[in-house]
């Protein structure tokens, strides 16, 4: 069996394409990490700080899930996210392995999804909560803060959306 036989039994012709869209996560782990750490050592904790008449920065830390869902619990919701996160994480990576180098659109928004998922899973076994920074308001009406990962998330979760209406059932 030559090397290239063994590099096609561990990684099917599909996955070596879609597992070099990596670099994505990898870069949207490091903006995260980057921005909440500048966040936590700049910014007054609850203070915010505007930068326009809609956004502010303001650190806070959330305990809980999206828009702080279970973030009054008592503590049991930090492991359960954080096993969600990781099992979400390797779930994604199995799924980009399979895809066919082509489907550029699917791989790159699971790329996102997985840079997000795995940039909150971090905030929540260091730190025991995810540092949230960007507050989008108007007048007294306040968007949940977030951060880097949750807005890749996000991205991620429309191009998935655009890709299955692009494409339909393929």
């Amino acid at each position: 069996m030559s090397g290239a036989d063994v590099i096609e039994t561990v990684y099917p012709t599909g996955a070596r394409g879609a597992l070099r869209w990596l670099w994505l996560a990898a870069a949207v782990v490091a903006a995260d990490q980057l921005t909440k750490w500048l966040a936590a050592h700049y910014l007054p904790y609850a203070t915010p700080v505007p930068l326009t008449p809609f956004l502010d920065l303001t650190l806070v830390h959330n305990t809980g899930a999206a828009f702080s869902f279970l973030s009054t619990a008592s503590g049991w919701q930090r492991w359960l996210f954080t096993g969600l996160a990781a099992g979400v994480s390797g779930v994604i990576v199995a799924w980009l392995r399979r895809l066919p180098a082509q489907a550029r659109w699917q791989a790159a928004a699971l790329a996102l999804v997985l840079g997000g998922a795995l940039g909150n899973l971090i905030d929540r076994v260091v730190h025991g909560y995810v540092v949230d920074f960007i507050d989008f308001h108007y007048l007294q009406w306040h968007f949940p803060a977030f951060n880097v990962a949750d807005s890749a998330i996000t991205v991620g979760a429309a191009l998935l959306v655009v890709d299955l209406l692009r494409t339909g059932n393929r």
